[in-house]
């Protein structure tokens, strides 16, 4: 119970961030957004829509629509992040920040919406809108959620050049930019990881020395080569990305032909990284 208190917790600050990133912002220095977000400030522009409102109720169609696309738990935080969010659209709907510097706006914009996304995304919740049209189109249209969700978000931006203008839009997506990479180092942290996976001869060799040198763990694969048809054995190893020169080095003293290929790395669960239980 503790635990989930403490991610609603996180999910109403990260909607209060992401709101005073649409009324101090975006709103005052007529950039656009991405997503339902966006509609409802083209809508604001266009008709004085309350965004909070228009925002709830887009949100909320598109939730009745795709609700079976999210988890049970994902479904409970979306909700709270979407009320909250649309509150505090409009309990700050008249706060202002004074700031004449456009690309100022843009990337401070940009980092509120990256760690007001970022801190509902990490607890577990969605901001909705176009997290759910992505996920319908991964089941129906096997696109890439990433991909998806980028697509759409790219519409809504574009389709503000006829309200804000182009260099409005160019701040927009410089915006959306810093957001991304906000959003990415909220959710990921100061310490991202990598997996390793190395084909060698000298696989006894590198294994060893990462044991000793890193202390890091490795686990070894049976495989083979499809063309040679010769056995193979695969290291799998998990590290962070500081490490990665290190292990190079390793890799490159054993043997100058070793295949490597190197992947990021969300989350890491067990031992040396994040107990799984907390």
């Amino acid at each position: 119970m503790k635990k989930r208190m403490m991610e609603i917790m996180t999910i109403i600050a990260g909607a209060f961030i992401f709101a005073l990133d649409i009324n101090l912002f975006v709103i005052p220095h007529d950039l656009g957004e991405g997503g339902v977000t966006g509609i409802t400030i083209i809508l604001y522009y266009l008709f004085a829509w309350s965004p909070g409102l228009v925002n709830l109720i887009l949100n909320a169609i598109l939730l009745i629509v795709g609700y079976k696309f999210l988890d049970k738990m994902t479904t409970v935080y979306t909700i709270v992040a979407v009320v909250f969010n649309s509150l505090f659209l409009h309990l700050t709907e008249n706060w202002t920040l004074t700031s004449n510097e456009p690309i100022v706006n843009a990337i401070f914009g940009g980092v509120l919406a990256g760690v007001g996304i970022g801190l509902i995304v990490r607890a577990g919740g969605t901001t909705a809108g176009t997290v759910i049209l992505a996920r319908i189109a991964h089941k129906y249209w096997d696109w890439n959620i990433s991909y998806a969700l980028l697509f759409f978000d790219l519409i809504v931006a574009f389709s503000s050049y006829f309200i804000i203008g182009a260099e409005s839009l160019m701040l927009t997506i410089i915006m959306l930019f810093v957001g991304t990479k906000v959003m990415e180092f909220i959710i990921e942290g100061l310490n991202p990881k990598k997996a390793v996976m190395i084909v060698s001869e000298q696989h006894a060799e590198i294994a060893e020395k990462v044991n000793r040198v890193m202390d890091r763990g490795v686990t070894v694969f049976k495989g083979y080569g499809y063309y040679s048809k010769s056995a193979k054995e695969v290291l799998y190893i998990v590290i962070s990305k500081q490490e990665v020169p290190v292990l190079k080095r390793i890799v490159k003293v054993a043997d100058k032909q070793a295949f490597i290929t190197i992947h990021d790395v969300r989350d890491v669960f067990g031992e040396g990284f994040i107990d799984i239980s907390k």
